[in-house]
């Protein structure tokens, strides 16, 4: 994962409190999609969201922090099934829960976190900043799992770019 988000402070002066706090460091332990750790996950989806909702006028700094917060729970979600609904349903919930033992969550904050499973689950965002985080997870999971495939494409087309020049 490319660390040019430590260089923008902008970026780490939203995030910074958050990212000291065990809470969110203890999310290191745990992988998200098979190449990934649960942190560097939520960096990526907060980062890339963050840069997003500039672009946008929207709020870049609710949307850093509940991108960073949105996956903050502390299991193995293949594992660990609930009576209550799905992960997909639950693990914002428990995020939200989670978060506001760290910090204040503004409304657009809680309403990012709860919705970024919208696709999975069935209520839509209620602000712009909340597809913005659900569509950058999205693509976020899909390019972690995707990673040794991607790396693998490269290293053939380097070879046969070598074989052939």
């Amino acid at each position: 994962m490319t660390e040019k988000w430590r260089e923008d402070q902008e970026y780490m002066s939203y995030i910074e409190d958050l990212l000291a706090t065990d809470e969110v460091q203890k999310l290191a332990n745990y992988t998200q999609h098979m190449n990934s750790t649960r942190l560097e996950h939520s960096i990526s989806v907060s980062y890339n969201s963050y840069k997003i909702a500039k672009k946008v006028s929207g709020d870049a700094r609710a949307t850093a922090r509940a991108g960073l917060l949105h996956d903050l729970f502390y299991y193995d979600w293949r594992e660990t099934k609930f009576d209550e609904g799905s992960h997909a349903y639950m693990h914002p919930r428990i995020a939200v829960k989670n978060a506001e033992k760290i910090t204040h969550l503004s409304p657009l904050e809680k309403d990012i976190i709860i919705k970024h499973m919208w696709g999975a689950t069935i209520t839509p965002p209620k602000y712009k900043e909340g597809y913005i985080v659900t569509m950058v997870d999205k693509y976020c999971a899909i390019k972690e799992a995707a990673m040794p495939y991607t790396a693998k494409w490269h290293a053939y087309k380097q070879r046969l770019k070598k074989e052939f020049i």
